[in-house]
């Protein structure tokens, strides 16, 4: 079964992806620069709904202290990891982190810190892995490093051009990490990548609202990116529909 995983930035995406039938979101905020680690607050809230709902292993949280890339000084190693320990407090079913040296090659030292820190949770390694030379000799210690999945693109621009090195790295998993397509999927992709063999399907599902009002002077741009449900709906429906 090829789940749907969708990222959202606030509680009414918690909710959406929800009453959509998601079967798990990467929560998050700041998706314009590539997403960043959301408030306590906020996963504390998302944990809360799922437990209503009586969704299980839904509350996945992206630990990334910055934007730019992924290679980090000790401080920042040091921060992700206390974050990652509050997430796990607040409840959260897994976290979602990454790093690398400055060659593009993964920093399996700072990945290893990140996966006993996690103290069990799911431990997802974000698209830093598309960021190294080679994709899928890079999938390959993930496992022994305490990685249950990667969300990957196949290193490319997109999924529907990553394909045929998702599919490699599907076999070069062995079962022992499991691969999510993520990286400008459309809900036209998923048919694609259910084929090629994917465990998940990763998609933000993003719209644009206006509410809220003026942001003022100096205060940024109006509005702000929300959930779309409709898109998550298809998203979940083209999922299904591709596995019969």
């Amino acid at each position: 079964m090829t789940a749907v995983e969708i990222a959202v930035q606030d509680l009414a995406g918690v909710r959406t992806a929800l009453e959509e039938g998601a079967d798990r979101i990467e929560l998050c905020i700041a998706l314009d620069l590539g997403g960043l680690t959301p408030s306590i607050g906020l996963v504390e809230a998302a944990v809360a709904a799922a437990a209503e709902a009586r969704v299980t292993d839904f509350v996945h949280v992206l630990v990334r202290p910055r934007g730019g890339g992924f290679v980090y000084d000790e401080g920042e190693l040091a921060v992700i990891e206390r974050d990652i320990r509050a997430v796990f407090s607040a409840g959260a079913d897994g976290v979602v982190v990454g790093a690398a040296h400055a060659d593009g090659t993964l920093d399996e030292t700072a990945i290893a810190r990140f996966g006993e820190a996690s103290d069990g949770m799911t431990v997802t390694v974000h698209r830093v892995i598309d960021a190294a030379p080679d994709t899928v000799e890079a999938l390959r210690p993930l496992g022994g490093l305490g990685v249950t999945r990667v969300l990957s693109s196949g290193g490319a621009a997109d999924c529907r051009a990553g394909a045929p090195v998702l599919e490699r790295m599907r076999t070069a998993g062995a079962g022992a990490v499991q691969i999510m397509a993520g990286g400008g999927v459309r809900v036209d992709d998923i048919a694609l990548l259910v084929a090629a063999g994917v465990d998940a399907v990763h998609l933000s599902a993003r719209g644009r609202t206006d509410r809220g009002g003026a942001s003022g002077p100096g205060g940024g741009a109006a509005g702000f990116d929300v959930t779309d449900r409709a898109l998550v709906r298809a998203a979940v429906d083209a999922a299904r529909a591709a596995q019969g």
